[in-house]
């Protein structure tokens, strides 16, 4: 029986190290004799270890958040939701004003008639929400103005915002082990982001820094079956709403994409035209669920991009199609018509943007509206890019450190314990060796600090040996066999083993989830080396006693 549980054991180990050694030097796709050559192992293991910045190079971003843009635009919004809310309520408001910048911002709507203005304030509560802001009445003006730490709170929050859009951008393009964290002052508003092995960094910054404020409007134009109302020039459109645009408008400019390619000359664009549309929008990308390229109807090389509504937003969208039958309805998105599409009947929660996109640009701006539109722009304070011969000495120096630690360690094993020492000897590369095998296989990028929790990891395996050896000499010394020594010596250690590894494990699991980039590396590597340790220095060590113990049942001495 104890014969047959060796031999398990024994396959187990044999099993997992071979695993493990292919996981580390072995190809992704089917083997050739080229790939078991040194060259061929040397490439295999490159293409299967990924690398951060640190090692591998890559791009250092720092940008600061408009701040003061987005706090711009949230003013003039509020203010013109407060105008559009008093004017449905038919209440006598005649003009608004907005102040907004150098830390001022607010609004105000002046009335006709100052008996009315508190019937103005609750018809604008009741459609706007205005719980940051502060409300006074002077004369025939009712105002609205941010507090000065409401300010600060709400910069914070569209920095967290920015934040959290840039990590969905930035792990949806598919860049491994990125580090992103707030940088400098907390008011500076600037954010960090470093991206190993990036070799394409313009398209990261613009898909970082693409906007995706998309929103759906009505066009001012006669209903179908007249074409839209477009006008040729920007002034052209202002002098059909009298010479000044008013609240409730907008112009935007609109290019015809689906005008007559024979009318327009060989690779040049369709002329850019302007439309006039209602403002507020009927809905926004607030309201957006989901988005996604897919291929024109027409076929070929053209893209369109496919939308769909949160069910909020598509009952309102509803609600509004239904009552506009046989109007235009503009698709804008960033400020652009991109489509004029006719409302034949009610629709609810789907659309479609068109617009000659080629796959990259429309898997881009599908990317870019799923994660959300940016609260303000962002603008890059620094660009430093790590180039690969950096890395290349980090790596070596972090390869030196790890074999003089190993080597150190080898040799203090095998005269302080003698025999024993070679199982210790063996248990350490295999933890090693798993080690690494478990990066691959979790697709973990391998930094400085990485290699740093790799060395602990080594440490922490040797430490378990030494409980364990100690323990058996204690035992040897009290004059118990060397079958009973052995036993005890696995038996006890163990408890110390997992108390250690388990307190360590906590604490790297806390660096994991409040650290960045490089300390989460550490983390994963500590706590995937510790796992180990209990396979190779409790379970391999144990049965490589047991072989010797079986071989020799009258075994009088140890060699530890």
């Amino acid at each position: 029986m104890l014969k047959n549980s060796l031999w398990v054991r024994t396959v187990v180990i044999i099993a997992i190290t071979l695993l493990g050694i292919y996981l580390v030097v072995g190809p992704r796709r089917m083997p050739t004799a080229q790939d078991f050559t040194l060259e061929g192992l040397k490439a295999n293991l490159a293409e299967n270890i990924n690398l951060g910045l640190d090692l591998k190079g890559g791009t250092h971003l720092v940008m600061r958040v408009n701040t003061e843009d987005y706090l711009k635009k949230l003013t003039e919004t509020t203010a013109q939701a407060a105008v559009t809310a008093a004017q449905d309520a038919q209440l006598p408001v005649t003009n608004n004003s907005v102040t907004a910048g150098n830390g001022a911002y607010s609004f105000s709507l002046e009335l006709s008639d100052p008996a009315q203005s508190q019937a103005v304030v609750e018809a604008v509560r009741q459609k706007v929400d205005l719980v940051n802001w502060t409300q006074s009445t002077s004369g025939n003006n009712v105002s609205w103005s941010l507090p000065s730490n409401v300010q600060t709170v709400l910069k914070n929050q569209a920095v967290d915002q920015a934040m959290r859009i840039v990590d969905s951008r930035i792990n949806a393009f598919g860049v491994k082990e990125p580090t992103l964290s707030r940088y400098g002052a907390e008011s500076s508003g600037q954010i960090l982001l470093q991206m190993p092995g990036v070799d394409d960094p313009e398209r990261i910054k613009k898909l970082i820094g693409a906007e995706s404020n998309l929103a759906m409007h009505k066009i001012v134009s006669p209903p179908n079956p007249s074409p839209v109302q477009t006008y040729p020039t920007e002034e052209a459109a202002k002098q059909s709403l009298g010479g000044t645009v008013p609240p409730n408008r907008r112009i935007l400019p609109y290019t015809d994409r689906d005008a007559d390619p024979a009318s327009t000359p060989a690779n040049q664009q369709p002329p850019k035209q302007f439309v006039v549309v209602e403002y507020p929008p009927v809905v926004d990308g607030s309201e957006l669920r989901d988005a996604s390229a897919t291929q024109g109807r027409a076929g070929g090389s053209e893209y369109e991009i496919n939308f769909s509504f949160k069910p909020s937003g598509a009952q309102k969208f509803g609600e509004w199609t239904g009552r506009n039958i046989n109007n235009y309805m503009a698709v804008v998105l960033n400020g652009e018509v991109k489509s004029a599409a006719f409302i034949k009947s009610q629709i609810f929660d789907t659309g479609q943007i068109t617009g000659r996109f080629t796959k990259e640009t429309a898997d881009d701006l599908a990317l870019t509206l799923r994660s959300g539109a940016l609260p303000a722009q962002i603008v890059y304070s620094e660009e430093r890019t790590v180039g690969p011969s950096l890395g290349a000495d980090s790596i070596r120096a972090g390869v030196t450190a790890s074999l003089a630690g190993l080597i150190f360690i080898v040799i203090f094993m095998l005269i302080y314990y003698r025999g024993s020492g070679i199982n210790a000897v063996i248990a350490l590369i295999l933890n090693m060796i798993l080690t690494i095998a478990a990066l691959v296989v979790m697709d973990s990028a391998l930094t400085l600090p990485g290699i740093a929790g790799l060395i602990l990891g080594i440490g922490m395996a040797v430490d378990s040996n030494v409980l364990i050896f100690e323990r058996m000499r204690e035992e040897l010394r009290a004059g118990h066999e060397v079958a009973v020594a052995v036993k005890t010596g696995f038996d006890r250690a163990f408890i110390t083993i997992i108390d250690t590894h388990v307190t360590t494990i906590i604490s790297a699991l806390i660096l994991y989830l409040y650290g960045t980039g490089p300390i989460r590396g550490f983390a994963v590597t500590l706590i995937l080396g510790l796992l180990i340790n209990l396979f190779s220095a409790v379970f391999v060590s144990r049965t490589i006693f047991m072989w010797l113990l079986h071989r020799k049942p009258d075994m009088k001495e140890l060699s530890i």
